[in-house]
C-alpha cells in the first residue's frame, strides 16, 4: 500500500511502533489510550463494566 492510501488505523499503528522504538521524553510508555486502542468495542465495554463492578464491590464490602 502506498502512503496516501493508509487507513487511519494503519497510521496509528505505524506511529505507535515508532514511539515504541524512540520513546518520548514524557516517560509514559503505556496509557489507557494504548490499552483501549488495541481492543474492539466489546472489549472496551467489558473493561468499563469490570472497573464499575470493582468499584461497587469496593464501596459495598471493603469500607
Amino acid at each position: 500500500m502506498s502512503r496516501d492510501h493508509e487507513t487511519p488505523e494503519e497510521k496509528r499503528e505505524k506511529l505507535r511502533q515508532k514511539e515504541l522504538k524512540n520513546p518520548s521524553s514524557s516517560g509514559h510508555s503505556s496509557n489507557l489510550a494504548d490499552l483501549v486502542g488495541g481492543l474492539d468495542w466489546k472489549g472496551t465495554v467489558l473493561l468499563i463494566l469490570v472497573l464499575i463492578a470493582g468499584f461497587i464491590v469496593y464501596a459495598l464490602f471493603l469500607r
